[in-house]
């Protein structure tokens, strides 16, 4: 039994029959479900979500949770169908301030929206006044001329548009740089899970205060480039030169599955670079961590050893919940420590060490043998989440680097991760719980509620970001000439 079916047993035991798998279910894409289902159906979920998420209150207080779920229930009052339901709970699970709690629609009815329906033609580039720009014209009218600003789509302002997409994308805390930069890559998916299934778009523009209506027919997903793309998973994760006696270090992944299936080993690189780094006597590095989704904890600790020259802390605690921390018994204790009491929370101790060492993280760590003494500049930007925003934390909190480029998308104080069991909901829907909150040994009082806000904010304007100029890498090799 691995790691991953134990926990989604122990999480299925605390839910009810709403969660149950429903694959053997026929799949009816337009049934509509009662106002009382929806009622009884989101109020199970919240409140097991809140039993087992750690987290489920970090940033929105119970008192006013309370109030938005009441909210949410109040507005159920006739039957929806699946993307309507969908619609209405997603900003719900966003209020949680977790990038990894999510609600999903199945696979199975994504491929049926993909077959029936089109995507906006276009994607965008969202300026820091929540201004939206034409950046990509994938539409057979080439007339659109790419930095005209779109004001609305199917009569619908963008400002209401940008809104309610800003609601529904989930994020640690209150950081909106995860939100922006995703749309500015995917908007058109967004629109049509969020906004509107549609095959065909009416849009207003303004180009040098010209404004102009257009009709034009969707595309399919064939045009976009895929999010895969982005985190470029498919091409080395790690890479180490050293220009004009720069070390520059790109990491696009801590994910050990990514690395080994591009046939590198984490450690033994970073210590390659490492051990570069000192006999060469580099007395600048550039750590490029831009579009880092995260991936294994350990590797983001092992290149944090590399800039301390005494024993750290790296996380502080890992915590569960009370309904979590009591099924740890019986069968369970094959495969986890029982977690301990600590006031009023229960501190995670970890699994058995034959099982996963990931856990160990929150004990002091080790500096590393070749630690780096010299200047460390340190690129990021909303893509950059999980452990790689763990990593960027503990690194800046503890002074060893400048932070240049954007507020990091994962949390500063630490996000709610670890195993992440995903069930099947309402039918064509999947959520995916999280059941450990970590805290970093970081200040606390400092960026709460955000990620790691830089040293020097440097921000692409729209020509910036259409002619794909690396502004942050241009600032960074200014800095260090400085």
């Amino acid at each position: 039994m691995t790691l991953k079916i134990v926990l989604g047993l122990l999480v299925m035991s605390l839910f009810t029959t709403t969660l149950l798998a429903q694959e053997d279910q026929a799949f009816y894409p337009e049934e509509k479900f009662s106002a009382d289902s929806l009622r009884t159906w989101t109020t199970e979920l919240m409140d097991g979500l809140s039993e087992t998420h750690p987290g489920f209150y970090r940033y929105t207080p119970k008192k006013k949770f309370d109030s938005i779920i009441k909210t949410t229930l109040s507005s159920f009052t006739d039957s929806l169908n699946t993307i309507d339901y969908y619609r209405t709970i997603k900003p719900l699970f966003a209020q949680i301030g977790c990038l990894h709690t999510s609600i999903t629609l199945s696979d199975q009815f994504e491929e049926y929206i993909d077959k029936i329906y089109k995507l906006f033609p276009f994607e965008v580039y969202i300026t820091e006044n929540n201004q939206v720009f034409i950046t990509k014209n994938h539409s057979i009218n080439k007339s659109i001329r790419l930095e005209s600003e779109l004001l609305s789509i199917n009569g619908k302002p963008i400002k209401d548009i940008l809104e309610m997409l800003m609601k529904s994308i989930p994020s640690d805390g209150y950081n909106t740089t995860l939100k922006t930069l995703l749309l500015n890559h995917r908007f058109a998916f967004w629109y049509r899970s969020m906004i509107d299934l549609s095959e065909n778009f009416k849009i207003a523009t303004r180009f040098n205060n010209n404004v102009e209506t257009f009709n034009l027919n969707g595309i399919t997903s064939a045009e976009f480039e895929s999010i895969d793309s982005l985190q470029s998973v498919n091409s080395e994760p790690l890479d180490f030169k050293i220009n004009d006696s720069k070390g520059v270090l790109t990491i696009k992944s801590f994910a050990k599955t990514d690395i080994r299936n591009n046939g590198q080993n984490f450690k033994r690189y970073i210590k390659s670079v490492f051990k570069t780094l000192n006999e060469e006597k580099i007395e600048n590095l550039i750590i490029d961590l831009r579009y880092n989704t995260g991936g294994t904890d350990g590797n983001a600790a092992f290149l944090a050893s590399h800039f301390f020259d005494k024993s750290f802390r790296y996380w502080d605690k890992i915590e569960v919940t009370k309904e979590i921390a009591g099924q740890i018994k019986g069968t369970y204790r094959i495969f986890y420590k029982k977690p301990v009491k600590v006031d009023s929370k229960y501190h995670w101790i970890g699994a058995r060490w034959w099982l996963t060492k990931e856990f160990d993280y929150y004990k002091v760590q080790k500096p590393a043998k070749n630690n780096y003494k010299g200047k460390t500049y340190i690129i990021t930007n909303g893509l950059c989440m999980s452990s790689c925003s763990d990593f960027v934390a503990i690194i800046s909190d503890n002074q060893k680097t400048k932070i240049i480029g954007q507020e990091s998308g994962g949390g500063f104080q630490g996000n709610t991760s670890g195993m992440m069991p995903t069930n099947s909901f309402a039918k064509n829907m999947t959520i995916t719980i999280p059941l450990q909150k970590y805290t970093n040994a970081v200040d606390l009082k400092k960026n709460k509620g955000r990620g790691t806000i830089p040293d020097y904010i440097v921000q692409p304007t729209l020509t910036d970001w259409i002619d794909k100029k690396d502004i942050e890498m241009n600032f960074v090799n200014k800095l260090i000439k400085k």
